[in-house]
């Protein structure tokens, strides 16, 4: 292509514009060496955090074709006597809506979402219109995971400033199952960078994959499985290791 002929600053900066300018594509952009550097190195000019975007933005109820292995191993967690789910960044409870038309939902099944503040009243205004309370519930405290059954986070880990093993450390009664989907990682190395998504402008930790498996090893998980989300792009152009970046999942059952 004749983008390619020109010279890394221009092709760079031109990537900068556009994403500056982003409106409804999933950008990446730089390397940090830490979730609060890429924090701090935000652009002045974009609102930053997951919390500015409206909370209909980008999402459906859909079941898409990378939920899939998430789903199989939910699905079992409830066969095995699983109650009760917490569903960390799940939105207005996409998932609990898209995976009910799956998923024979036990009458005892208790469902909670944690997000950001604004992104969870919208939740419990949808839920109550749609007449779930008694099975979906809402929270903005993490902490609120202690003692569930399943940890289920889709598309979420990436987003949060600690790593899923402090977080673990941090509870009296670790979660029985712990499924990941659609996580960023990175075959080589950890990456900080930020991300676009249209409205605002995130951090976001894209992990090195093998690390990641290895902190739920020692924080006394064993492995049930690992999955790569074949099909949903994501690469962070002029960085190292920037084209090395996938999307992946695991089950993990304490041990």
């Amino acid at each position: 292509m004749l983008s390619n002929l020109m010279p890394a600053s221009v092709r760079e900066a031109a990537y900068r514009r556009k994403f500056l300018e982003n409106r409804d594509e999933n950008l990446f952009m730089g390397s940090f060496e830490s979730y609060a550097a890429a924090e701090a190195g935000a652009p002045s000019s974009k609102a930053v955090g997951y919390d500015n975007a409206p909370a209909d933005a980008f999402y459906s109820h859909q079941v898409a074709f990378y939920d899939y292995p998430g789903l199989f191993w939910l699905g079992r967690a409830l066969d095995e006597g699983m109650r009760t789910v917490f569903d960390l960044g799940g939105h207005v409870g996409i998932k609990y809506y898209a995976f009910r038309r799956m998923v024979n939902y036990p009458a005892d099944l208790r469902w909670t979402v944690c997000d950001v503040p604004a992104v969870v009243k919208s939740g419990r205004d949808l839920a109550v219109q749609r007449e779930v309370t008694q099975q979906l519930g809402f929270t903005t405290d993490i902490q609120d995971m202690d003692g569930c059954d399943v940890l289920y986070a889709s598309g979420s880990l990436q987003y949060l400033p600690k790593r899923i093993s402090e977080t673990l450390a941090s509870l009296k009664t670790k979660p029985r199952r712990i499924i990941l989907n659609t996580t960023a990682v990175n075959s080589e190395r950890t990456l900080y960078t930020l991300n676009s998504i249209g409205f605002a402008v995130c951090p976001y930790r894209i992990q090195h994959h093998d690390q990641l498996l290895a902190e739920l090893a020692e924080a006394g998980y064993k492995r049930r499985d690992a999955w790569r989300n074949e099909g949903k792009p994501i690469e962070v152009p002029f960085v190292e290791a920037g084209d090395k970046a996938y999307f992946a999942g695991c089950c993990f059952d304490r041990q």
